[in-house]
């Protein structure tokens, strides 16, 4: 039987690639894939998934608000957080609420997927060294945002964020009232600053960097 999960990522492109992720396993079947917080707990209780891997940064209400409705409405769910950088304050809380595991986004993939595997069989997935490197996270995160701030011009970052939300170069040219010519200038100067080569490592990169 199939290990039915439901994805949660407010960044298309990460969302969708987690779902190729998950779908090239043959003992998983994803149920949902959602983008906000509202969503993911509707699909929870629409689709009573064995596993929900959750991001936890989110704008507006975020991983730990879903844990909690869960906790209060005793929602049955096993839940694994997805993150680039957690505190300790939040890994307590994310315990206390019944996360099973806590994976980083630097991770390689497969770990993602052996700590879903692993929670589903009623194991526990957040070790000392996943939350002394998420501590250090943080401290990372921080310096590679001021890094990057001074890295990027405002305009890059500004379309930056706009690749994360899943906009193509001709809606961003709409939205700045710019050419697509330019975006394509823009997105250039981006991938050699940043060493990237596309739009999703470009998504995963921002988000170490504290961008998105």
């Amino acid at each position: 039987m199939s290990i039915r999960v439901v994805l949660v990522d407010d960044h298309p492109i990460v969302l969708q690639g987690l779902q190729h992720l998950f779908e090239r396993q043959a003992d998983f079947e994803v149920v949902s894939c959602c983008e906000d917080a509202a969503t993911a707990i509707e699909a929870v209780r629409a689709q009573h998934p064995d596993v929900l891997v959750l991001d936890l940064r989110m704008p507006g209400a975020n991983g730990l608000d879903v844990l909690r409705t869960m906790f209060n409405e005793r929602i049955p769910c096993r839940t694994v957080l997805l993150t680039a950088a957690i505190t300790e304050e939040q890994v307590l809380e994310a315990v206390k609420l019944g996360a099973a595991g806590l994976v980083l986004k630097e991770s390689p993939p497969d770990t993602l997927v052996s700590c879903v595997r692993r929670v589903h069989q009623g194991e526990q997935w957040i070790d000392q060294d996943t939350v002394s490197r998420a501590f250090r996270a943080v401290l990372d995160r921080e310096a590679a945002a001021r890094e990057a701030s001074l890295t990027l011009t405002p305009r890059e970052i500004e379309i930056v964020r706009m690749v994360a939300q899943g906009l193509r170069n001709k809606a961003i040219a709409e939205r700045l009232s710019i050419s697509e010519g330019t975006v394509k200038v823009h997105l250039h100067n981006i991938y050699e600053k940043f060493r990237v080569d596309g739009r999703l490592e470009l998504v995963l990169c921002a988000q170490q960097k504290g961008l998105i």
